[in-house]
């Protein structure tokens, strides 16, 4: 049976449905050998179906299929215990906010200073998640989200087939896509809105989950740039700055019919908080409008937009670590691959 990928309303619940879903898939093929008392096991996979309460009834129900002799099953849940406690601090709205960038900043953020071994089980329980989650999600028409959760070459940790590189613009294309968000035809009341938030990932480089959670009270004017108090993940607090002329208007503008809960810079018609899943369905119409295809084509493409444009400029990692927030800078190493400077010098040789 397939499930939908935002199983509940609520983010936590969607994440801890999904850790139960693959918790009782790994206890129906770890070796029970060892277990001898068999309608034990029964009563948690039967209580696994019918679903826990909260993460600590989860976590008690894993106890004692441990102490029942499944012992295995630590390696997988201890991991996505520390994941689900990491996540559910974000402020996420849906299970589709989450990707490979996130889970490198959470493998970045809880296993330094751990064994090898032990890195290594916490990035083989996280693709045993998202791997059975591509498996088993489906929407009422069959249709399914794909996560295809790589993680490798973290952290020395290397796959199969290398490193994927992420989609992203070049120049060019960066310059129709900006030209494009300002002659789009948005819906009444949401172009300033709209292009406030896209200007601002794009100038910046910052999450959509950032800019989504940005309070009114976090930006301001300072000479001709407004500065942006951003808290990253795991609450890390940075600044980045745009050009006041970039955005001024669009912020003027909506800061005039803004009625957002939560002192949120950006809202909804409600007033409640933007889905990460709008402002990319937004940034997709807005490629294809620019006739822009690529693999992604959703917003977090503009990061990486952002990041590879600003490594070929200034061919300083630290900065772009610090730029996007990054917790480890090998997370912001995968843009030296676009550095075609580097890459010309290889045709020299002869």
């Amino acid at each position: 049976m397939k499930y939908e990928l935002d199983f509940y309303k609520e983010f936590d619940k969607s994440l801890k449905f999904w850790i139960e879903r693959v918790i009782r898939n790994k206890l129906t093929t770890l070796s029970n050998r060892l277990v001898e008392n068999q309608n034990e096991l029964s009563k948690i996979l039967q209580h696994l179906n019918k679903g826990t309460k909260d993460i600590e009834e989860l976590n008690t129900i894993v106890k004692k299929a441990r102490n029942i002799g499944l012992s295995g099953i630590n390696t997988y849940f201890n991991p996505l215990l520390k994941l689900y406690n990491y996540l559910t601090e974000l402020g996420f709205a849906s299970m589709k906010e989450i990707d490979e960038e996130v889970l490198s900043d959470f493998l970045a953020t809880v296993t330094s200073g751990l064994s090898d071994a032990s890195k290594k089980n916490h990035r083989i329980a996280l693709l045993s998640l998202f791997s059975y989650i591509d498996k088993q999600n489906a929407k009422e028409d069959g249709n399914s989200y794909f996560y295809k959760i790589e993680l490798k070459n973290w952290q020395g940790l290397s796959g199969k087939s290398g490193t994927k590189l992420p989609a992203y613009m070049n120049k060019d294309e960066i310059d129709r896509f900006l030209q494009a968000i300002d002659t789009f035809e948005f819906s009444e009341n949401t172009s300033y809105r709209n292009r406030l938030i896209i200007k601002t990932i794009i100038y910046t480089g910052v999450r959509v989950s950032e800019i989504l959670n940005l309070k009114i009270k976090d930006i301001f004017k300072e000479d001709d740039v407004y500065i942006l108090q951003i808290k990253g993940k795991g609450n890390k607090p940075r600044v980045v700055m745009i050009k006041a002329k970039i955005i001024e208007n669009d912020l003027k503008n909506w800061l005039d019919i803004r009625l957002c809960n939560n002192d949120l810079l950006v809202c909804n018609k409600k007033g409640n908080r933007l889905t990460q899943a709008y402002v990319s369905r937004m940034v997709e119409n807005i490629l294809i409008t620019a006739g822009i295809r690529k693999e992604k084509n959703g917003a977090h493409m503009l990061r990486h937009s952002f990041a590879t444009l600003l490594y070929q400029k200034h061919h300083d990692l630290i900065l772009v670590q610090e730029a996007l927030g990054h917790a480890d800078i090998n997370t912001s190493r995968i843009y030296t691959h676009f550095d075609k400077e580097k890459l010309k010098r290889t045709m020299d040789i002869f």
